[in-house]
Order: structure tokens, then sequence, then C-alpha cells
């Protein structure tokens, strides 16, 4: 048995044998550092309700390889780190913002329609005190020679002492004693008191209407102004702040600085509406009352002329004495 055992086949047979289990352990050796490095960088994915499929049989074990690599690691993707929202930088609130709030800087920098209605109220403020200087003037110097002439027809005697002592003046006193003067002349007849008186008393009023006329010139505008530039200034208002929002919006803030500028201007409009407003009003009632005093006035020297023409009507023909005058009035 011995011999047989040691023949030369039974130990190529081993040979062979020691020759493939060396083999398959070089081959079990070198399978795993194959596969770390050609990995996925994904692990596969399974299907549900499948299962891997089982083994057979155990892997052979691996026989150390000498000065073998150790495996790569794993490439794992690092995640992406979130960037913060950009933010867009901050409107330059400079431009936004007028260089100067005096007034006229105020002014310099408001919105074109806010300037035409500053112009506006600025224009009416300077008509009203234009009025109120020529309407004192005229009203005061109307006054004095009323009064002069007042005084010499009350004195009168007669409607000829009235005509020499007023003279032609121009003034409406001596168109009164003119206009009664001529009224004489133009009815001989004068037993028909009533009719003369009647006719006088018409003349004198239609008189007196111009004159009131007259002195009433101009003060309408100051009644206009007066009512309607607080209402100008409100429109400013309204409009200067409706840019002041549309400055807001644009700066996507409510800083007050942002918000004064418009508002400041709204309320300079304002201000130039209340000062074009109330003089107006105020100037307007003086001189309301200076022409009632005038036309009160004139009134009386009115009555003064109609009792003179009452005397001369009722005096006898030969007491009478006509004035050396002139045949018409002139032109109102």
């Amino acid at each position: 048995m011995s011999r047989q055992s040691c023949s030369p086949r039974s130990l190529r047979r081993r040979g062979a044998l020691r020759a493939g289990v060396l083999w398959l352990a070089l081959i079990a050796g070198a399978l795993p550092s194959s596969a770390q490095t050609q990995a996925p960088t994904s692990p596969p994915t399974q299907v549900p309700g499948s299962s891997p499929a089982a083994t057979t049989g155990s892997p052979p074990t691996a026989a150390p390889v000498p000065n073998a690599a150790p495996p790569p690691a794993p490439d794992t993707a690092q995640p992406l780190q979130a960037q913060p929202p950009q933010t867009q930088p901050a409107p330059d609130l400079s431009s936004l913002l007028p260089r100067d709030l005096s007034p006229w800087g105020m002014f310099m920098n408001a919105d074109n329609l806010v300037k035409a209605v500053m112009i506006g109220l600025a224009f009416a403020s300077v008509v009203t005190w234009t009025i109120a200087l020529a309407k004192w003037l005229e009203l005061a110097a109307f006054k004095a020679r009323l009064r002069k002439l007042h005084r010499a027809i009350a004195s009168a005697r007669s409607l000829a002492d009235a005509h020499t002592r007023v003279g032609d003046t121009g003034s409406a006193a001596a168109r009164l004693v003119r206009a009664a003067v001529l009224e004489l002349e133009k009815s001989p007849d004068r037993s028909d008191r009533e009719g003369i008186r009647e006719r006088l008393a018409a003349t004198i009023e239609r008189i007196e209407a111009t004159v009131g006329r007259q002195l009433g010139r101009g003060t309408g505008i100051l009644g206009t102004i007066g009512a309607t530039a607080p209402f100008v200034g409100l429109f400013g208002t309204v409009w200067g702040i409706m840019n002041s929002f549309i400055g807001i919006s644009k700066a996507h803030t409510t800083n007050l600085a942002v918000v004064a500028p418009g508002i400041a201007e709204a309320l300079l409009a304002t201000a130039l509406g209340l000062a074009a407003a109330i003089p107006a009003v105020v100037i307007y009632n003086y001189l309301a009352r200076s022409i009632a005093g005038c036309k009160a006035l004139f009134a009386n020297t009115s009555t003064e002329v109609l009792n003179l023409t009452s005397r001369e009507i009722a005096q006898p023909a030969e007491r009478r004495r006509p004035p050396a005058m002139a045949t018409r009035l002139p032109a109102e």
C-alpha cells in the first residue's frame, strides 16, 4: 500500500490539487480589492417584494496577501451649503431728499404743479395788496373831497349859490348840482313841482348807482381771492402729500426723512393759500365799510341838492335867479 501511495501518479495528483488550492486562494485574495476600487457611488436599489438570492455556499476564505494596498475610501459627495438670499442694495436716499428745506429750497424742489399753485397764490397776494393800496388812496381822496363839497352845498342858500361854490370840478357832488340845474332849465313850467322832484330824484338815483359802481370797482377781485385761495392751497396740500407717499414707495422705507419733505411742501402751499386769503378777506371787509360810508355821505349830499331844488321851485318867479352854466351834463 505504501508503494502505491508513493507512486508518481499519486504524487502528480497531489501536486495538482495543491496548485489548484493555491490558485483559488490567490484569486480569492484579489477579488475584494478589485470590488472596492470598482464599487458604485450609490448602492443598488432593491425592488420591493424581492429578496436577495441566497448563497448556496460559504465563500472561500482569502489568504492574506502581503504588502496589499489598503482599500480606497468611498467617494462620498459633500452636501452643498445653502447660500444666503441676495438682498438688493439700499437706495440712495440723498437723491430723494431736497438739499435745502428753506421756503425757497422747498419751492425749487417742488413738483411743477405745486410750483404753479404757489406762483398763483403769490401773484394773488400781490394783487390783493395792490388793490388795497389803490382803493385806500381812492376812497380817502373821494371822502375828503365829498365832505368839502357837502359842507359847501349845505351852507348854500340857493341852487345858484351851490353851483357857484361847487363849480365845474368834475366831482360827484358837482354832477348832482348840474343835474338839478339842468332839470330846472328843461322844466319852464314850475307849477308841476311833483313831476320835477320825481325826475330829479330818478336822475340823482342813477348818479348814485354810477358812483357806487366806481367806488366798488376792484373789490370783487378781493372777494374772489378770499373765497378761492384756501381751496387752491388745499389742492397744493393734497398734491404734496401724494408726492410724499410716492417717495415712500420709491425709497421702500417709512423713514421720516423721506416723508418730511413732501409734507413740508404741502404745508408751504397751504401757508401761501392762507397768506393770500386772510388779507383779502380783511381788506374786502374794510373796503366794504369804507364804501358804505362814502355812499351814505353821497346820499346826504343828494338830499341837500333835492332840498335846494325844492326851495328853488317854491320861490316866486320874480325871486328866481338861474345860474349861468352849461345846459347838458357830461357823459357818465
